[in-house]
Parts: structure tokens; C-alpha cells; sequence
């Protein structure tokens, strides 16, 4: 299925382009999600007329994301866990846990937007932790986890 990018999708393309994906993807996600519209020549046409304003939004939407990347860069958040005695944690620090503490320190964070190539955190100890604010926009904090005996 041919469909237009309405916003910048990772590994597909950028606004405006027409790109060719599964027809499942663009149904059940990107076309739902608001990032996409099946390229018909009605769409081709209504999408010229609403490019600019289309532009606009989006680089608004990417300065925010930078601004609130510029307070978030360098932060640090603190956890704590049960732990044993060997440091390793009885469960394990998630994306969620990150975003929950990030929320509460008055960051507007989900925790799709938490990256953790590792997997979920295990022991006590600093791990580093991307955020992805937008596409364009990747800050890496520090997450120090401290064990508490059980």
C-alpha cells in the first residue's frame, strides 16, 4: 500500500514522502496513529495545500522536544530496590519505573520514549538510559539504582 508520511516515522521516511509499506502496517498503525494517509490523488492534492502548516507544526513539535532535551540531558534518577546481599535486585528496574520517577521530577516522559538496550536493569549500581523525545531527539541520563535489604 502506497501511503503519504504525515510526520517523521524511524526507518520509513520523512513528512511528505510516499512511501510503500505492508498493507498491515499502514492500517492498523500508521494510518490509526495519525503519521500516514493511503496516497490517492485526493490526498496527493489536499496534502500540497496543507504542507506548510503540516512543516510548521512539526518543527515546533521538534523544538519543544529539544528544549525539554536540553533540561533533561545529564539528569540523574535515583531508585531504590530490594536487593540481596550480592547486589542483585529481587526484580528489576524498568522503563516504566524511569518514566514514573522522571514524571514526578516534572518531566513530561512515557515510557515508550525510554530506551534501555540492555534490558531492564538488575543490579544496584549507574546505568546509562536513553529517552528519544522525538525522532531527532536522543538524551542519555544516568539511573542509579540502591538496594535496601529485604
Amino acid at each position: 500500500m502506497q501511503i503519504i508520511l504525515l510526520d517523521k516515522v524511524v526507518n520509513l521516511g520523512n513528512l511528505g514522502e510516499i512511501v510503500k509499506v505492508k498493507d498491515g502496517y499502514a492500517r492498523n498503525f500508521l494510518i490509526p496513529s495519525g503519521r500516514a494517509r493511503r496516497a490517492t490523488e485526493a490526498a496527493k492534492k489536499e496534502f500540497e495545500i496543507k504542507r506548510a502548516e503540516l512543516e510548521k507544526a512539526a518543527a515546533a513539535k521538534l523544538a519543544e522536544s529539544q528544549a525539554q532535551g536540553e533540561k533533561l540531558g545529564g539528569t540523574a534518577v535515583k531508585l531504590t530496590q530490594k536487593a540481596g546481599v550480592d547486589g542483585r535486585l529481587f526484580g528489576s528496574v524498568t522503563n516504566f519505573d524511569i518514566a514514573e520517577e522522571l514524571n514526578k521530577q516534572g518531566y513530561k516522559v512515557v515510557k515508550s520514549q525510554v530506551r534501555m538496550p540492555g534490558g531492564p536493569i538488575k543490579v544496584v549500581g549507574d546505568s546509562t538510559v536513553s529517552v528519544a523525545l522525538h525522532t531527532d531527539v536522543v538524551v542519555d541520563i544516568t539511573v542509579t539504582v540502591y538496594g535496601e535489604s529485604a
